[in-house]
């Protein structure tokens, strides 16, 4: 078997359209999956809105063979908090360790901004994200049906010491994997 190569990196104006079509791929699997019958937004995402996030938060991607193959943004907040969006990986690569590169360019740049807490939102049923976010030390802070199925809200503390490894070897504090 051949090996596979990948790149992580700041996502530039040239990568645009492969994101959005990469996020509305990504998004569509993720409604059928989660059972979302309404409009999930990157559906309707335009060149543009991708542009502006480029411009204004931390979008990577991840790259196989300079194809965008996976991709994530994160808007940070002035009190040190950020919140992780469109995070989404190519069908034709997932379970080949992408989103776990992503996370770890995430972390990165996380604990360089001085970030406390990460947080994101995924539908609760999805027990692959959920095992996959615990997997990376995130935590359920709540639930909510604002958009019509149950939302968990995850979080992902960067400040205090580590006590406890995950299966990957991932240093997770006050976790119990």
């Amino acid at each position: 078997m051949d090996k596979m190569f990948f790149e992580v990196r700041r996502a530039v104006t040239s990568d645009i359209e492969e994101i959005r079509i990469l996020a509305k791929k990504s998004f569509k699997l993720y409604a059928e999956n989660a059972g979302i019958t309404d409009l999930v937004t990157p559906f309707d995402e335009t060149y543009d809105d991708v542009y502006k996030a480029i411009e204004t938060t931390n979008v990577f991607v991840a790259l196989s063979n300079e194809e965008v193959i996976g991709s994530v943004r994160i808007k940070i907040e002035p009190d040190h908090t950020a919140y992780l969006s469109r995070f989404g990986v190519s069908s034709l690569h997932q379970n080949n360790g992408i989103g776990k590169i992503l996370m770890n360019a995430v972390d990165i740049s996380m604990i360089e901004l001085g970030v406390t807490c990460l947080y994101l939102h995924t539908a609760s049923r999805m027990f692959s994200l959920i095992r996959f976010y615990y997997g990376r030390c995130f935590y359920i802070e709540s639930t909510n049906n604002e958009r019509g199925y149950i939302r968990a809200l995850l979080c992902k503390e960067y400040q205090s010491e580590t006590v406890e490894k995950s299966i990957d070897n991932i240093h997770c504090q006050n976790a119990v994997i």
